[in-house]
């Protein structure tokens, strides 16, 4: 197949060019991201397998994230330098032995050593946000990083998949056929992708150059949100299998369908964050996502409880707590909340840098990737050291309050969100 790119414009050729990279670049983003969660599932019998404590546990399904982290922005930068294309291919070729030995790993450094190779999948998100953005024209770009996103939905895939495949055959075959899927997805990408000299940053542009944008505040700032709609959600969608099972009692296969009941739209929803981002703008959507987050997690935190109380006809004993339903209704809309929050934050960036994307997004995707790493780590010390399993949302909505507090002194005061258009002039005219 042909792969010379068309001139820029709006010709048939072009977009369907344009189209082509955009649906094969989240198919294959979503393999990845599902490789990425694997442990969300099959980490549970090698929990038991081990005999590992909440700590331990965290840590092994946090060392793919950790990879997947810190690879963004080598690869956000590479990807402004050679192309999506090339780099994509790259990093889905480079993961498929890993995948495969997970199979054999028998002790527990063996898979945290191949935990870490694995999560090379991870990075795959700075690779294809400024790779098929630049297929689209600004106004749409937003809508694109979208549907991109969409990807995240690999972690409900893998709800789906890897039980089916545990069950019937042991968690030995879940690497095995993820890794046959991936090397099937790497053929396809290759195959339906495209390249485009005009979107590679020019080569004058040094490394060091690119990571100055550190130093600006506003960077750091959507590193702060995305660490909690991104980072997260990964957090979320690794621990919630295993919080259904010892909360609720649910057997592995009924715990994953429902733990995808957050997991799904938590991904699949991104592209309509992307289109309300485009049409509200950034900011509007993130301040009501942050709103929606710190109510769902303020709900999801208060521990199941049973109290007594003393009354003129003896004590009477009263249990407060979120039955299974309640809780996976509020994490469905917290799932929501954070796919328009993901998509919200990268449109931002395409906003302000859109001559840099790949850069920055691959140093925001690291701060939400490292928020993935550390973030379950934390909830498993948190159980081991309060015995209270809510205590994972009790540090979430902390979280929370920050970037609520941050984006209010930063962006809201100088912001009316209930503005309409006229609203510039009449101030003018004041």
């Amino acid at each position: 197949m042909a792969h010379t790119p068309l001139p820029p414009g709006d010709s048939p050729q072009r977009t369907r060019q344009a189209w082509s990279v955009l649906i094969v670049s989240t198919f294959a983003f979503t393999v990845c991201f599902m490789v990425w969660m694997m442990f969300g599932v099959i980490g549970i019998p090698i929990k038991k397998m081990l005999n590992l404590n909440s700590t331990q546990f965290g840590l092994l399904m946090s060392m793919p994230v950790l990879t997947g982290s810190l690879v963004r922005v080598p690869l956000g930068i590479w990807t402004d330098k050679f192309g999506g294309r090339i780099v994509m291919a790259a990093v889905m070729a480079t993961t498929v032995p890993a995948i495969w030995l997970m199979g054999y790993a028998t002790e527990y450094w063996h898979f945290l050593t191949i935990g870490l190779f694995v999560g090379l999948a991870g990075g795959s998100f700075s690779v294809g946000t400024p790779y098929v953005a630049r297929w689209f024209p600004k106004h749409r770009q937003g809508t694109a990083m979208g549907v991109y996103g969409a990807g995240n939905s690999g972690a409900a895939v893998n709800k789906f998949v890897a039980p089916v495949l545990l069950v019937a055959f042991g968690w030995t075959m879940v690497p095995q056929v993820y890794a046959a899927i991936m090397l099937g997805t790497l053929v396809l990408f290759w195959l339906f992708s495209y390249s485009d000299p005009a979107h590679l940053v020019p080569s004058n542009v040094k490394f060091t150059d690119q990571l100055k944008a550190l130093k600006d505040p506003k960077v750091l700032k959507y590193c702060q949100y995305y660490s909690i709609v991104f980072g997260g959600y990964v957090a979320l969608s690794l621990w919630m299998v295993q919080y259904y099972v010892g909360e609720f009692g649910l057997d592995i296969r009924v715990a994953a369908l429902l733990a995808a009941c957050f997991s799904l739209p938590g991904g699949v929803l991104r592209a309509i964050g992307g289109m309300l981002s485009d049409k509200y703008g950034a900011h509007s959507v993130t301040w009501w996502v942050m709103w929606v987050s710190w109510i769902c997690l303020f709900l999801l935190s208060h521990p199941q409880t049973d109290f007594t109380i003393v009354t003129v006809n003896g004590p009477k004993t009263f249990h407060i707590g979120l039955n299974v339903y309640l809780f996976t209704g509020l994490m469905f809309l917290l799932g929501i909340a954070w796919a328009f929050g993901k998509a919200s934050v990268f449109k931002y960036i395409s906003d302000d840098y859109p001559q840099n994307i790949g850069a920055i997004s691959g140093i925001v995707g690291l701060a939400g990737g490292m928020g993935g790493f550390i973030l379950p780590i934390l909830f498993g010390a948190l159980m081991d050291l309060t015995g209270i399993r809510s205590s994972a949302f009790m540090l979430m909505y902390g979280v929370v309050w920050v970037s609520l507090i941050w984006m209010y002194f930063t962006e809201v005061r100088r912001t009316d969100l209930m503005a309409t258009q006229a609203a510039p002039a009449a101030a003018a005219g004041r």
